[in-house]
C-alpha cells in the first residue's frame, strides 16, 4: 500500500477547508455544533493562519494510493513550557479508520518534527483518547505523561521524540 503525506500549499487550502466539514461533523457528537442554513458547519477558527504564519503552522494531508485519507494541523509552539509541537487537529476519513493509516501518519509527523510534543483530546471523545494512547504508546514505548486541563478536564499526552527508543 502506497502511503504519503504532504504539506498543503496556500493554493490548495480548500482541501483542508472541505475536509474540516467532515471533521466538524464527527465533533458534533461531542460539542454543540450546528450547520447553518446552507447545511455547512461554521468555518474552523484560525484555519487561514496555517497559510499566513510562516513555519509555525503546518497543514498536511495524508494519502493512500494517491487518494486523500485525512489531514493534520501541526503547530510549532514558541517558548511554550508544554512543548515544541502541538497536534492541533488530526482527522482520518471513515473509510480509512482502523487500517493503520492514522498511526502511520501520526508517527510520520512525529519523525518529521523531533522534539517535545503535546497531543490533546476532548474529554468525552473516548475513541480519540484510546487512539492517541495506542499511537503514542507504540511510538514511545510507553514513555509519555498524561495531564488533564484543570478547567475542562480534557486530557493531553506529553512526550519527546528525542529521548526515546522507538518501538517500530
Amino acid at each position: 500500500m502506497e502511503l504519503g503525506i504532504e504539506l498543503v500549499p496556500k493554493e490548495r487550502k480548500q482541501i483542508i477547508s472541505r475536509l474540516m466539514q467532515f471533521y466538524l461533523y464527527d465533533f458534533s457528537r461531542y460539542l454543540d455544533l450546528h450547520v447553518d442554513q446552507d447545511g455547512a458547519y461554521p468555518a474552523y477558527p484560525g484555519l487561514e493562519a496555517y497559510w499566513c504564519s510562516g513555519i509555525n503552522k503546518c497543514p498536511y494531508v495524508f494519502r493512500v494510493e494517491g487518494e486523500i485519507a485525512g489531514f493534520a494541523l501541526v503547530d510549532r509552539l514558541l517558548r511554550n513550557p508544554e512543548g515544541q509541537y502541538y497536534m492541533t487537529e488530526f482527522f482520518v476519513l471513515q473509510k480509512y479508520r482502523r487500517s493503520g493509516i492514522g498511526t502511520w501518519a501520526a508517527h510520520k509527523l512525529f519523525d518529521m518534527y523531533p522534539g517535545d510534543w503535546k497531543v490533546s483530546q476532548i474529554r468525552a471523545n473516548t475513541p480519540a483518547r484510546n487512539f492517541w494512547h495506542r499511537v503514542i504508546e507504540d511510538y514511545t514505548g510507553g514513555t509519555f505523561e498524561e495531564r488533564f486541563n484543570p478547567k475542562l478536564g480534557n486530557p493531553s499526552q506529553y512526550f519527546s521524540t528525542l529521548s526515546i527508543n522507538k518501538v517500530k
